[in-house]
């Protein structure tokens, strides 16, 4: 069986030049992420078009997530130099600072001292370095450290989502979303997202003529607005560091675990990102820990999980998509598909609007995946203009692979974060029963099913089909 859950690699000065870009593809990356908040837009858009280019020439649907970076409060930079504030050390925090050293912290964001007060809890990075607020004293604010760790570059500041004035998006992210908009972006992530507002507030194209929103999961007000966030978003990004730092850690399991089960009930795709092999940017293997928690991910539903660091700055980017690829497709191959299925009757909720030809799609991809189950076919074939068709089924997790035939390359490039999905270009129009034959064919010959097997056909069949509603049952020529 083929690895059925999504890698998703971020690209950064370790992994954007092609021949490195080449190899993570081969290696397994289905999803290519370009961070927003480090760096020049010149340069994110050069590794834009460097990674569609390669993707070209291997002949693979390479989805591109550019992730906006959102209101984020980050310190002024340490330089080339690490620091190691110790507990119990007295800083200041002065806002409008390009710099910081081993007691002044520049803080990029105005604000500060409107949104924060003594007392306030503040993360530095992922939560290396915790600090307290004693004091705001005219242009500055007087801080304590709590909890010492090391510290570099530009970390960001994390201060409690509640507080915080800035909206999100943010202008700034508006303006970066414009460029990639125009370069014909995959999948957009929106930061620090609070509510399913923020997500209209985008103001793009919508999808499937625009791109894909995916929503981060990491304040608290985000799971408090979980359910309207995921009905407003194409799909989810469980981002734990900052999600941690706002709920405690102890917190982050369980929320992983709901959010997941929330996503995938409702047809979404959904990420599980931030230190997955954290240690593989130096080490040529990752902790057992962490494959563990890969793995678990997986077990629990989660359609991508993600590089961060790992491969954007790590010693061995394409060394470390070729371990997550082999870890997930053994935990792919030890998925409880049964007990899925049982779960998801339960779970399940309509994967998407109230219209009803979006009922009419529901109910089919329901009926597919029951009638392949019990008939045992070799594959699902959807063949979908969105993507809608797809996604619906995927949250099933069948156990025999979903083929994506679309003629839209956008739609496949985005269908690249669908659990278990592999994807082909069909022709324009599909509307009759010969057509999707041929499309069994092209299936055939592209090595993904054989001769005398069984495969369940979902289409929408008619010059007006706007749903899904055809199940057709076709023996492979």
């Amino acid at each position: 069986m083929p690895r059925r859950t999504k890698i998703v690699a971020t690209i950064g000065p370790a992994s954007d030049s092609p021949d490195v870009l080449r190899r993570l593809i081969e290696a397994g990356t289905d999803v290519a992420r370009i961070g927003l908040a480090h760096g020049t837009l010149d340069d994110a858009l050069a590794r834009y078009r460097t990674v569609r280019a390669v993707a070209a020439e291997v002949g693979k649907h390479v989805g591109i997530l550019v992730d906006l970076p959102g209101p984020k409060v980050r310190l002024g930079t340490f330089g080339n130099t690490s620091v190691r504030p110790e507990s119990g050390t007295p800083l200041t925090l002065v806002p409008g600072l390009d710099t910081s050293d081993t007691s002044v912290l520049g803080v990029d964001y105005e604000d500060l001292l409107v949104d924060v007060h003594p007392g306030d809890r503040l993360a530095v990075g992922d939560g290396s370095v915790i600090l307290r607020v004693e004091s705001i004293d005219g242009d500055s604010a007087k801080a304590s450290v709590l909890h010492g760790g090391p510290v570099q570059g530009r970390p960001g500041l994390h201060i409690p989502s509640d507080r915080l004035s800035m909206s999100t998006p943010t202008p700034e992210d508006l303006r970066l979303l414009d460029a990639f908009v125009d370069e014909g972006v995959d999948m957009v992530a929106i930061s620090f997202v609070r509510s399913a507002h923020d997500i209209r507030r985008v103001g793009t194209e919508p999808y499937p003529r625009g791109p894909l929103i995916v929503a981060k999961i990491e304040t608290r007000a985000a799971v408090e607005n979980l359910q309207g966030i995921i009905d407003a978003s194409g799909g989810i990004m469980i981002a734990r560091g900052d999600l941690g730092t706002e709920l405690g850690i102890e917190e982050l399991p369980h929320l992983q675990k709901r959010i997941t089960r929330e996503c995938i009930s409702g047809g979404k795709p959904v990420i599980t990102a931030t230190q997955m092999f954290e240690s593989m940017i130096t080490s040529p293997s990752p902790t057992r820990a962490e494959v563990s928690d890969v793995a678990n991910a997986i077990f629990d539903g989660t359609s991508a999980v993600m590089l961060s660091a790992e491969s954007a700055v790590g010693n061995d980017p394409v060394n470390t998509v070729a371990t997550m690829s082999r870890v997930a497709e053994r935990a792919d191959q030890e998925f409880d598909y049964e007990a899925w299925a049982r779960r998801i009757r339960h779970l399940r909720r309509s994967a998407v609007g109230d219209s009803p030809d979006d009922k009419l799609t529901d109910a089919m991809t329901a009926a597919a995946w029951r009638a392949a189950t019990e008939m045992g076919v070799a594959a699902i074939i959807c063949i979908s203009d969105s993507g809608l068709t797809v996604r619906s089924t995927a949250r099933f997790r069948p156990s025999m692979p979903i083929i994506a035939f679309s003629p839209n390359e956008r739609t496949l490039r985005q269908l690249s974060m669908s659990w278990g999905t592999i994807t082909l270009r069909a022709p324009n129009h599909v509307d009759t029963l010969a057509l999707m034959e041929d499309l069994v064919v092209q299936a055939r010959d592209a090595g993904l099913v054989k001769p005398g097997e069984t495969v369940a056909v979902l289409a929408g069949v008619g010059s007006r089909s706007r749903s899904t509603d055809v199940l057709h049952l076709a023996r492979v020529p």
